[in-house]
């Protein structure tokens, strides 16, 4: 199938699929007589794959290391559960960040007065 029915099937845009086969991610099988790039299923599953690894937040190389165990059925899963758990170990940094960040922007928001004077703890201390 074409590049258009297969990211329609992997539910991406046609951009995105015309980047992963640039970068060597999930290439498609072959190209047609008139040059267009054809995917089949497996391609299609990878696709697919790269889709939901990415929705997790994983970068490009962790999607290409994942892609690999994917492909090999000969794996360990404490292989893959080891890439598992240094996301978990990101993202709960960056909650970490962003709770931070909501209780200080709370702490300012709580601090101003919302009222017609111009001076403003929140614009004081997104300027320091």
């Amino acid at each position: 199938m074409n590049i258009g029915e297969a990211a329609k099937r992997a539910k991406l845009p046609v951009k995105t699929v015309r980047y992963y086969a640039e970068i060597g991610l999930v290439s498609p099988n072959g190209r047609s007589a008139s040059g267009y790039r054809e995917y089949d299923e497996i391609a299609i599953r990878k696709l697919k794959f790269v889709a939901r690894s990415r929705s997790f937040g994983f970068g490009i190389p962790a999607c290409r290391e994942l892609l690999s165990l994917f492909e090999d059925r000969s794996r360990e899963s404490a292989d893959v559960k080891n890439i598992a758990k240094a996301r978990i170990a990101e993202l709960d940094e960056k909650l970490l960040e962003l709770r931070l960040l909501r209780d200080e922007l709370s702490h300012l928001a709580d601090s101003c007065a919302g009222n017609a004077r111009p001076d403003c703890p929140i614009i004081d201390g997104l300027a320091g």
